[in-house]
């Protein structure tokens, strides 16, 4: 099996074929962006979460920071969807808090996951993964990867509870035991049931709608 693996990784680079992967950060989105101020900007945008800041593409391009937007919204021409981008008082890197952007992956009357995405080098290697890798799609499921030092798209997450933001060490005790304490059994059931991961963008998302679901049922 490795051998095949290694073979075709072999033939797609004999071929031609670009296995360089552009990352969302890392081109233009068709979008929108509301400030604080009332006033809205349509166009091509693009988003650096590091820096905090959004680019918006017309006659010429200008920059807004997190302190001046609202929130912002893209289709993502690289995964596809309509992602949103809200600016949130948060202490990032020091005890100050300071407005930053979390992308809003499902939101509740409970409990909101946010996550940040950022690129990360993945040293594991092309057979870590496998053929499968190549086809997933890391918004989703398993990033994809190829060879040792190549890079990859992976999430910090946060939950947004009791008005207050805090990082998630995507521990599984952790969310069981101190997030969702209160539907503990049940959620284990239901991770069980249908395959979740604790640790995954995908997973996660589900986790916390039905979480959401089983506490605006109660």
């Amino acid at each position: 099996m490795k051998k095949s693996i290694n073979i075709i990784a072999l033939l797609l680079l004999l071929s031609g074929i670009s296995l360089a992967q552009e990352f969302p950060s890392q081109v233009w989105h068709p979008g929108k962006v509301f400030l604080t101020s009332g006033q809205m900007y349509e166009g091509k945008l693009k988003y650096d979460l590091d820096a905090n800041v959004v680019l918006v593409q017309g006659n010429t391009v200008e920059t807004f920071s997190s302190a001046s937007i609202t929130y912002f919204e893209i289709f993502d021409e690289v995964y596809g969807g309509i992602r949103t981008f809200y600016s949130l008082p948060y202490a990032l890197n020091s005890d100050y808090k300071t407005p930053i952007f979390f992308e809003l992956l499902t939101e509740g009357e409970d409990i909101t996951l946010l996550c940040r995405e950022f690129i990360a080098t993945d040293n594991r290697g092309f057979n870590s993964y496998g053929m499968r890798s190549m086809y997933m799609n890391p918004m989703w499921g398993m990033p994809m990867g190829m060879g040792r030092g190549f890079n990859r798209l992976d999430f910090n997450f946060y939950f947004l509870q009791d008005q207050k933001i805090f990082k998630y060490n995507q521990k599984k005790n952790v969310l069981l035991k101190d997030v969702m304490e209160d539907r503990s059994s049940e959620m284990k059931l239901y991770m069980r049931k249908n395959k979740l991961h604790h640790d995954k963008r995908g997973d996660l998302l589900r986790i916390t709608a039905y979480y959401n679901q089983l506490k605006s049922n109660s």
